[in-house]
Protein backbone atom coordinates (compact mmCIF):
# COMPACT_ATOMS: atom_id res chain seq x y z
CA UNK A 1 0.00 0.00 0.00
CA UNK A 2 1.18 3.25 -1.29
CA UNK A 3 1.20 5.99 1.62
CA UNK A 4 1.19 9.60 0.74
CA UNK A 5 3.22 11.37 3.38
CA UNK A 6 3.83 14.71 1.89
CA UNK A 7 -0.07 15.73 2.51
CA UNK A 8 0.08 15.11 6.56
CA UNK A 9 0.46 18.15 8.31
CA UNK A 10 2.09 16.56 11.08
CA UNK A 11 5.14 14.76 8.49
CA UNK A 12 5.48 18.69 7.35
CA UNK A 13 8.86 20.15 8.20
CA UNK A 14 8.94 22.68 10.80
CA UNK A 15 10.55 25.90 9.63
CA UNK A 16 11.29 27.32 13.16
CA UNK A 17 13.57 23.79 14.31
CA UNK A 18 15.15 23.16 10.74
CA UNK A 19 18.54 24.36 12.44
CA UNK A 20 17.76 22.62 15.81
CA UNK A 21 21.27 20.35 15.38
CA UNK A 22 23.42 23.56 15.29
CA UNK A 23 21.79 25.10 18.61
CA UNK A 24 22.75 24.82 22.13
CA UNK A 25 20.23 23.15 24.83
CA UNK A 26 19.06 25.30 25.98
CA UNK A 27 18.08 26.77 22.53
CA UNK A 28 17.21 23.17 21.74
CA UNK A 29 15.00 23.46 24.72
CA UNK A 30 13.42 27.00 23.81
CA UNK A 31 12.34 25.78 19.86
CA UNK A 32 10.61 22.53 21.47
CA UNK A 33 8.73 25.01 24.94
CA UNK A 34 7.47 27.52 21.88
CA UNK A 35 5.92 24.45 20.21
CA UNK A 36 4.63 23.10 22.71
CA UNK A 37 2.60 26.25 23.36
CA UNK A 38 1.12 26.11 20.33
CA UNK A 39 -0.85 22.84 21.53
CA UNK A 40 -3.49 24.05 23.88
CA UNK A 41 -4.50 26.42 21.60
CA UNK A 42 -5.09 23.73 19.19
CA UNK A 43 -6.99 21.73 21.37
CA UNK A 44 -8.97 24.51 21.82
CA UNK A 45 -10.63 25.08 18.58
CA UNK A 46 -11.95 21.69 19.28
CA UNK A 47 -14.12 22.01 22.20
CA UNK A 48 -17.54 22.11 21.00
CA UNK A 49 -16.49 18.29 19.27
CA UNK A 50 -14.67 17.06 22.60
CA UNK A 51 -18.23 18.59 24.32
CA UNK A 52 -19.92 16.58 22.12
CA UNK A 53 -17.94 13.16 22.58
CA UNK A 54 -18.34 13.55 26.36
CA UNK A 55 -22.37 13.81 26.31
CA UNK A 56 -22.23 10.64 24.59
CA UNK A 57 -20.02 8.53 26.84
CA UNK A 58 -21.53 10.28 30.02
CA UNK A 59 -24.94 9.04 28.00
CA UNK A 60 -23.24 5.29 27.50
CA UNK A 61 -22.12 5.10 31.07
CA UNK A 62 -25.08 6.10 32.52
CA UNK A 63 -26.74 2.91 30.39
CA UNK A 64 -23.92 -0.06 31.01
CA UNK A 65 -21.79 1.10 28.43
CA UNK A 66 -18.43 2.02 27.81
CA UNK A 67 -15.59 3.87 26.57
CA UNK A 68 -13.35 1.76 24.70
CA UNK A 69 -10.02 4.03 23.12
CA UNK A 70 -8.53 1.64 20.34
CA UNK A 71 -5.13 3.29 18.37
CA UNK A 72 -1.02 2.12 17.50
CA UNK A 73 2.18 2.82 19.33
CA UNK A 74 2.23 6.33 21.09
CA UNK A 75 -1.70 7.05 20.42
CA UNK A 76 -2.41 3.31 21.43
CA UNK A 77 -0.07 3.81 24.77
CA UNK A 78 -2.10 6.97 25.62
CA UNK A 79 -5.43 5.48 25.47
CA UNK A 80 -4.35 3.12 27.82
CA UNK A 81 -2.79 5.17 30.18
CA UNK A 82 -6.14 7.17 30.26
CA UNK A 83 -8.16 4.33 30.69
CA UNK A 84 -5.82 2.51 33.47
CA UNK A 85 -5.97 6.24 35.77
CA UNK A 86 -9.81 5.99 36.08
CA UNK A 87 -10.79 3.42 38.46
CA UNK A 88 -8.04 4.48 41.01
CA UNK A 89 -9.02 8.71 40.14
CA UNK A 90 -12.73 7.85 40.43
CA UNK A 91 -13.46 4.55 41.37
CA UNK A 92 -14.75 3.50 38.64
CA UNK A 93 -15.14 -0.04 37.27
CA UNK A 94 -12.04 -1.64 35.26
CA UNK A 95 -13.96 -2.56 32.70
CA UNK A 96 -15.88 1.15 32.10
CA UNK A 97 -12.68 2.03 30.14
CA UNK A 98 -10.48 0.39 28.15
CA UNK A 99 -7.80 1.30 25.83
CA UNK A 100 -6.95 -1.83 23.20
CA UNK A 101 -3.39 -0.73 21.15
CA UNK A 102 -2.52 -2.71 18.30
CA UNK A 103 -0.23 -5.66 18.90
CA UNK A 104 -2.03 -6.76 22.16
CA UNK A 105 -0.46 -6.35 25.59
CA UNK A 106 3.27 -6.65 24.53
CA UNK A 107 3.23 -3.79 22.62
CA UNK A 108 2.60 -1.03 25.07
CA UNK A 109 6.33 -1.76 25.78
CA UNK A 110 7.90 -2.91 22.73
CA UNK A 111 6.87 -1.66 19.14
CA UNK A 112 5.21 -4.57 17.08
CA UNK A 113 6.15 -3.92 13.53
CA UNK A 114 3.13 -4.19 11.49
CA UNK A 115 0.44 -4.28 13.95
CA UNK A 116 -0.84 -1.03 13.21
CA UNK A 117 -1.53 -2.10 9.39
CA UNK A 118 -4.10 -4.43 10.23
CA UNK A 119 -7.32 -3.33 9.31
CA UNK A 120 -9.26 -6.80 10.29
CA UNK A 121 -7.22 -6.89 13.72
CA UNK A 122 -8.98 -3.89 14.68
CA UNK A 123 -12.27 -5.22 14.68
CA UNK A 124 -11.15 -8.81 15.71
CA UNK A 125 -10.10 -6.56 19.06
CA UNK A 126 -12.96 -5.04 19.47
CA UNK A 127 -15.54 -8.53 18.86
CA UNK A 128 -13.10 -10.07 21.71
CA UNK A 129 -14.21 -7.63 24.39
CA UNK A 130 -17.95 -8.07 23.34
CA UNK A 131 -18.24 -4.36 22.12
CA UNK A 132 -21.98 -3.61 20.91
CA UNK A 133 -23.96 -0.16 20.33
CA UNK A 134 -24.14 0.49 24.10
CA UNK A 135 -20.40 1.77 23.97
CA UNK A 136 -18.48 4.11 22.47
CA UNK A 137 -15.72 4.03 20.54
CA UNK A 138 -12.46 6.41 20.92
CA UNK A 139 -10.05 5.84 17.42
CA UNK A 140 -7.06 7.61 18.20
CA UNK A 141 -4.15 8.34 15.71
CA UNK A 142 -1.78 11.40 14.80
CA UNK A 143 -2.17 10.54 11.27
CA UNK A 144 -5.94 10.01 11.13
CA UNK A 145 -5.11 7.09 8.67
CA UNK A 146 -4.06 4.19 10.76
CA UNK A 147 -5.82 1.27 9.41
CA UNK A 148 -6.04 -1.15 12.56
CA UNK A 149 -8.19 1.98 14.28
CA UNK A 150 -9.70 2.06 10.75
CA UNK A 151 -10.92 -0.99 10.87
CA UNK A 152 -12.61 -1.13 14.72
CA UNK A 153 -13.97 2.70 13.58
CA UNK A 154 -16.10 0.43 11.00
CA UNK A 155 -16.48 -2.13 13.08
CA UNK A 156 -18.22 0.25 15.66
CA UNK A 157 -20.34 1.85 12.97
CA UNK A 158 -21.82 -1.61 12.16
CA UNK A 159 -22.75 -2.50 15.16
CA UNK A 160 -24.62 1.23 14.90
CA UNK A 161 -21.79 2.33 18.16
CA UNK A 162 -21.53 6.24 18.49
CA UNK A 163 -17.63 6.26 16.98
CA UNK A 164 -15.25 9.24 17.95
CA UNK A 165 -11.73 9.74 16.94
CA UNK A 166 -8.76 11.96 17.93
CA UNK A 167 -6.31 12.63 14.69
CA UNK A 168 -3.91 15.52 13.66
CA UNK A 169 -4.52 16.11 10.01
CA UNK A 170 -7.59 17.40 8.78
CA UNK A 171 -9.97 15.66 5.86
CA UNK A 172 -8.30 12.23 7.31
CA UNK A 173 -10.08 9.02 6.30
CA UNK A 174 -11.17 8.70 10.15
CA UNK A 175 -12.61 12.10 10.14
CA UNK A 176 -14.67 10.52 6.95
CA UNK A 177 -15.86 7.41 9.52
CA UNK A 178 -16.49 9.39 12.69
CA UNK A 179 -19.32 10.90 14.16
CA UNK A 180 -18.05 13.23 15.98
CA UNK A 181 -14.01 14.02 14.88
CA UNK A 182 -11.77 15.86 17.63
CA UNK A 183 -9.15 17.46 15.00
CA UNK A 184 -6.33 19.13 16.84
CA UNK A 185 -4.30 20.53 13.99
CA UNK A 186 -0.76 21.10 15.86
CA UNK A 187 1.48 21.89 12.75
CA UNK A 188 4.93 20.44 12.02
CA UNK A 189 6.70 18.58 14.77
CA UNK A 190 10.06 20.13 15.85
CA UNK A 191 11.69 16.73 14.51
CA UNK A 192 9.69 15.68 11.57
CA UNK A 193 7.25 13.01 12.03
CA UNK A 194 7.53 12.65 15.65
CA UNK A 195 3.87 12.59 16.24
CA UNK A 196 4.57 11.60 20.22
CA UNK A 197 5.87 14.52 20.95
CA UNK A 198 3.24 17.89 19.90
CA UNK A 199 0.25 15.53 18.43
CA UNK A 200 0.64 13.34 21.12
CA UNK A 201 0.29 16.54 23.79
CA UNK A 202 -2.80 17.31 22.30
CA UNK A 203 -4.16 13.41 22.50
CA UNK A 204 -3.33 13.48 26.10
CA UNK A 205 -4.83 16.74 26.49
CA UNK A 206 -8.21 15.65 24.88
CA UNK A 207 -8.04 12.07 26.85
CA UNK A 208 -7.89 13.87 29.86
CA UNK A 209 -11.00 16.39 29.44
CA UNK A 210 -12.79 13.16 27.46
CA UNK A 211 -12.92 10.95 31.18
CA UNK A 212 -12.62 14.11 33.58
CA UNK A 213 -15.57 15.58 32.39
CA UNK A 214 -17.57 12.53 31.41
CA UNK A 215 -16.70 11.44 35.01
CA UNK A 216 -18.23 14.81 36.71
CA UNK A 217 -21.32 14.19 34.90
CA UNK A 218 -22.07 11.00 35.88
CA UNK A 219 -22.05 12.60 39.79
CA UNK A 220 -18.04 11.26 40.26
CA UNK A 221 -16.93 14.57 41.50
CA UNK A 222 -18.60 16.99 44.11
CA UNK A 223 -17.16 21.02 43.45
CA UNK A 224 -14.07 19.66 42.30
CA UNK A 225 -13.17 16.69 44.54
CA UNK A 226 -13.10 13.18 43.84
CA UNK A 227 -15.67 11.72 46.03
CA UNK A 228 -15.61 8.66 44.19
CA UNK A 229 -11.85 7.77 45.39
CA UNK A 230 -10.75 4.69 47.04
CA UNK A 231 -8.79 3.96 49.48
CA UNK A 232 -6.24 1.50 48.05
CA UNK A 233 -2.91 2.98 50.04
CA UNK A 234 -1.61 4.89 52.67
CA UNK A 235 -1.74 7.84 50.79
CA UNK A 236 -5.49 7.17 49.47
CA UNK A 237 -7.04 6.72 52.79
CA UNK A 238 -5.47 10.16 53.94
CA UNK A 239 -6.85 11.59 50.75
CA UNK A 240 -10.05 10.66 51.56
CA UNK A 241 -10.00 12.34 54.69
CA UNK A 242 -8.96 15.45 52.99
CA UNK A 243 -12.23 15.02 51.25
CA UNK A 244 -14.14 14.74 53.48
CA UNK A 245 -13.23 17.77 55.39
CA UNK A 246 -12.92 19.86 52.25
CA UNK A 247 -16.55 18.99 51.19
CA UNK A 248 -17.80 19.40 54.71
CA UNK A 249 -16.11 22.05 56.40
CA UNK A 250 -15.83 19.39 59.14
CA UNK A 251 -12.86 18.45 61.76
CA UNK A 252 -10.74 15.99 61.08
CA UNK A 253 -12.06 13.39 63.59
CA UNK A 254 -15.67 13.93 62.60
CA UNK A 255 -14.85 12.91 58.80
CA UNK A 256 -12.82 9.74 60.59
CA UNK A 257 -15.93 8.84 61.95
CA UNK A 258 -17.93 8.91 59.37
CA UNK A 259 -15.79 7.20 56.68
CA UNK A 260 -15.13 4.27 59.42
CA UNK A 261 -19.54 4.18 59.46
CA UNK A 262 -19.46 4.73 56.28
CA UNK A 263 -16.79 1.66 55.19
CA UNK A 264 -14.87 4.62 53.52
CA UNK A 265 -17.36 5.78 51.46
CA UNK A 266 -16.58 9.35 50.85
CA UNK A 267 -19.95 10.25 49.62
CA UNK A 268 -21.72 8.72 51.90
CA UNK A 269 -19.68 10.19 54.75
CA UNK A 270 -20.08 13.93 53.08
CA UNK A 271 -23.87 13.14 52.73
CA UNK A 272 -23.76 11.68 56.64
CA UNK A 273 -22.20 15.22 57.57
CA UNK A 274 -24.13 17.61 55.73
CA UNK A 275 -27.15 16.68 56.41
CA UNK A 276 -27.07 14.78 59.82
CA UNK A 277 -28.53 11.46 59.06
CA UNK A 278 -27.29 8.26 59.51
CA UNK A 279 -25.21 5.90 57.21
CA UNK A 280 -28.14 3.81 56.01
CA UNK A 281 -30.33 6.59 55.13
CA UNK A 282 -27.53 8.99 53.61
CA UNK A 283 -26.82 5.38 51.45
CA UNK A 284 -30.46 5.39 50.71
CA UNK A 285 -30.40 8.85 49.52
CA UNK A 286 -27.45 8.47 47.24
CA UNK A 287 -29.01 5.18 45.12
CA UNK A 288 -32.56 7.43 45.17
CA UNK A 289 -30.37 10.25 43.28
CA UNK A 290 -28.20 8.17 41.33
CA UNK A 291 -25.30 8.64 43.36
CA UNK A 292 -25.32 12.60 42.71
CA UNK A 293 -24.73 14.25 46.41
CA UNK A 294 -25.98 17.83 45.76
CA UNK A 295 -29.43 15.82 44.67
CA UNK A 296 -29.22 13.90 47.73
CA UNK A 297 -28.57 16.84 50.22
CA UNK A 298 -31.55 18.52 48.06
CA UNK A 299 -33.90 15.71 48.73
CA UNK A 300 -33.41 15.69 52.64
CA UNK A 301 -34.06 19.23 52.84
Amino acid sequence: MKIDLTQLVTESRNYASQEIDTLSTIEILKVINDEDKKVALAVEQTLPAIAQAVDAIAAAFQNGGRLIYIGAGTSGRLGILDASECPPTYGSAPEQVVGLIAGGNQAILKAVENAEDDFEMGAEDLKAIHFSERDVLVGIAASGRTPYVLGAMNYARSVKATVACISCNPNSPMVAVADIAITAIVGAEVVTGSSRMKAGTAQKLVLNMLTTAAMIRIGKVYGNLMVDVEATNAKLVERQKQIVMQATDCEREQAEIALTASNGHCKTAIVMILTGVDVVTATALLQQNNGYIRSAIAKNV
